[in-house]
């Protein structure tokens, strides 16, 4: 099988860190944590969503969620759940042939072209497994590590840039439903995919993405997603609900991407799909 991107840019993370067990050790409980803090707030009320996201470990440490939510029955059950759906499981007839023509190799995050929404189901890490929120009085600003990846959300009443061309991770406006930050996002290219990794997950430009933030405590924050594609999805695609902590370091920084970086997963990427989605 070939390396993915995401072990590509997981490997950086995991070595600019240079402390990784030092992570992990910052997340233990102790007396002054043991009691969630509330979740600060700016100045004009609203909760600030600022701060460095992850989900409480490196990819692989103890903490760390698989792609698709949770992985265990409630109960306290053995067997696996039922695993939630996909983007492309919910494909319309004409998307499944279609999908069945793609593979690894027509992977657009191969060609550092980011993805539309999150291998992770989480827009803030696109390929990554962290992410920076900066909150001003106008704006949230949303910054990934990978790819010079962000995104600028106003919510200060303005409507959806109809003049701007699409763009990979759409035109994204804001607003705020008590304490929770709705996003939503239109005017998509459909020449990328919703994930990465060889998951087939083509969209067309008629993709719609509402996500809903909520900053739970001082240490955690939710985040729901729903994706709507009418020309290629039989029904919407409701994500299953992330819960992101609070990094114990309060910067992220570049992992950058170039067609050299990437060759060898070209070439040894497989020509049609194996079925991952």
């Amino acid at each position: 099988m070939m390396h993915s991107m995401m072990t590509v840019v997981i490997a950086g993370t995991l070595a600019w860190s240079g402390a990784a067990p030092l992570r992990l050790a910052a997340q233990a409980p102790s007396a002054e944590t043991a009691t969630p803090k509330a979740a600060p707030r700016m100045a004009d009320g609203h909760p600030d969503l600022s701060g460095v996201w992850w989900r409480g470990a490196d990819i692989g440490g103890r903490s760390a969620a698989p792609p698709g939510g949770q992985g265990r029955p409630q109960g306290g059950g053995t067997a696996p759940a039922q695993p939630p759906p996909t983007f492309s499981s919910l494909y319309q007839p004409s998307a499944v042939a279609h999908a069945k023509t793609l593979g690894d190799k027509d992977d657009p995050t191969l060609h550092c072209t980011p993805t539309a929404f999150g291998t992770l189901n989480v827009s803030l890490f696109d390929v990554g497994a962290v992410g920076q929120i900066i909150q001003t009085p106008k704006f949230v600003v949303m910054l990934t590590e990978t790819y010079h990846g962000f995104q600028i959300v106003p919510f200060d009443g303005r409507p959806h840039r109809d003049s701007v061309p699409p763009s990979n991770r759409g035109d994204a406006v804001g607003r705020w439903d008590g304490d929770t930050f709705v996003v939503d996002k239109t005017n998509f290219t459909d020449s990328n995919w919703i994930s990465a990794e060889g998951r087939v997950s083509y969209h067309s430009d008629a993709l719609h993405i509402v996500e809903r933030y909520r900053r739970v405590d001082a240490n955690t924050l939710e985040i729901e997603a729903t994706l709507e594609d009418p020309k290629v999805l039989a029904k919407p695609w409701i994500v299953p609900k992330q819960i992101l902590q609070l990094a114990p370091f309060d910067q992220i920084m570049e992992l950058a991407c170039s067609g050299i970086d990437t060759q060898s997963l070209k070439d040894a990427a497989p020509p049609r799909t194996a079925g991952k989605n």
